[in-house]
């Protein structure tokens, strides 16, 4: 009699958790060495670097979206929609909440998922550090369903101003983006052209230099923080001259309906207000079912991506707590979260894995840092390349930096459909593209 195929569950279908999926599918799953299943709360993928593009309206999520569903068909695994809420180690059991529509009606029942191998690829979520006022009155861009509600405040603001006949209140059409990391500045130069197309689109009682206004608020010394000091001078100076207000050394004390309060007491009126400060992995891992975790709810894993309480459970991603050696001029840290670390660890977990059915040892994983890249939009794209593998960085800008921003995002296209359908994909945008607005308008 014939054993049993190995169980493989993978939690989470971001860029790193859906490339896993998809490369053991189309491997052990294909030849029924194993089961492969992916559990995720959500029924399309997008790639999660595009979402300020989403936001500001400049990309329209139907052309980049990938249905799960059709994914796991094509490339031989299961598709279990569903959010994790909790783990039996002892079962070995996923526990999974109840699905329900956008009507409030239950999709799928509460399941428990049994596996033999887990993976955890859950992402990361903002952090807002317990500051009153966020869950009320600040949007977010975790989700594809976020990007998607700001874009359309933003649009009906827009529309709002153009058909009234008061005067504009202080607050009305400005927009304040808290947390100036990549997300944050890359949301504030798309919509700086987003709006002012908007806005040429017959709103002509709107005037955009004038009426609409874009504040980045950054509690550091410098936009962009965490990458080099001579790319983050570059995107403020970038900004500036888009007529961008940049505040750093700025701490938010409290967000409210109609601005942001500063710690210094000043008040900022914004009638759009995104929380995009601060980074920490989803609340339900904290301490889950004995794992370690560390203070921003990451799952802490050993270099061969186990988690550190049980082998037979990986973590990889935003999520997990992997160490870094090399960080900080050799003094050490974590790997951080980039999309270029979800992908080099879901190729190391494709060979992790078909090592485990095989029997053999693990490897480690070593991060490769090839640098950072930050679009602006059709303004610019700057960023220092091949950080950590010469020991220093190169800073490279314009239209090499946007050739290589874009490829990124190929990169992730050709791990999940391969060279025929991203080329014939990528012709399609670029004819639609040419007989459509510029921008999303609805």
């Amino acid at each position: 009699m014939a054993a049993a195929p190995h169980r493989i569950v993978i939690v989470g279908g971001g860029a790193g958790g859906l490339e896993l999926a998809t490369r053991l599918g189309d491997t052990l799953g294909r030849r029924g060495v194993a089961e492969v299943t992916l559990v995720e709360k959500t029924q399309t993928h997008v790639w999660k670097p595009k979402l300020h593009e989403i936001a500001a309206g400049s990309m329209d999520m139907s052309d980049h979206e990938v249905g799960y569903l059709a994914q796991s068909h094509w490339h031989h695994f299961r598709y279990r929609v569903g959010e994790m809420t909790g783990l039996d180690r002892e079962r070995r059991e996923v526990q999974v909440a109840p699905h329900f529509d956008e009507e409030g009606r239950q999709v799928t029942p509460p399941r428990a998922v049994p596996y033999d191998t887990l993976v955890i690829a859950v992402g990361s979520q903002s952090n807002d550090f317990g500051t009153p006022g966020v869950a009320a009155h600040a949007m977010r861009l975790e989700s594809a369903a976020d990007a998607q509600r700001f874009h359309q405040r933003m649009i009906n603001a827009c529309i709002r101003a153009h058909a009234q006949t008061e005067p504009l209140r202080p607050e009305q059409l400005h927009v304040a983006i808290i947390g100036a990391g990549a997300t944050g500045v890359e949301l504030a130069a798309e919509l700086h052209r987003t709006t002012r197309e908007v806005v040429a689109y017959g709103l002509d009682r709107v005037d955009a230099d004038k009426d609409i206004q874009v504040t980045v608020v950054e509690a550091a010394p410098r936009v962009l923080p965490a990458l080099p000091e001579r790319l983050s001078l570059a995107t403020e100076k970038l900004l500036r001259e888009l007529g961008v207000n940049v505040l750093t050394n700025a701490r938010v004390a409290a967000v409210q309906a109609g601005g942001v309060q500063l710690a210094d007491g000043r008040l900022l009126p914004a009638e759009l207000i995104v929380w995009a400060a601060g980074v920490k992995a989803p609340d339900f891992l904290k301490d889950i079912a004995g794992l370690e975790t560390n203070r921003v709810n990451q799952l802490v894993v050993r270099p061969t991506l186990q988690t550190s309480r049980d082998d037979d459970i990986f973590a990889f991603g935003d999520c997990a707590a992997c160490d870094w050696p090399e960080a900080n001029h050799g003094k050490g840290g974590l790997v951080p979260p980039r999309a270029q670390a979800a992908h080099q660890q879901a190729t190391h977990l494709v060979q992790q894995v078909r090592r485990r059915l095989a029997g053999q040892s693990l490897l480690p994983y070593r991060y490769r840092d090839f640098g950072s890249l930050v679009s602006l939009g059709e303004y610019s794209t700057v960023g220092s390349m091949m950080g950590g593998l010469i020991g220093g960085s190169m800073m490279v800008e314009g239209l090499f930096a946007k050739l290589m921003y874009l490829s990124l995002y190929k990169m992730h296209e050709l791990a999940l459909h391969g060279w025929t359908k991203v080329a014939l994909d990528t012709l399609a945008r670029l004819i639609v593209r040419r007989t459509e607005p510029h921008v999303k308008l609805h």
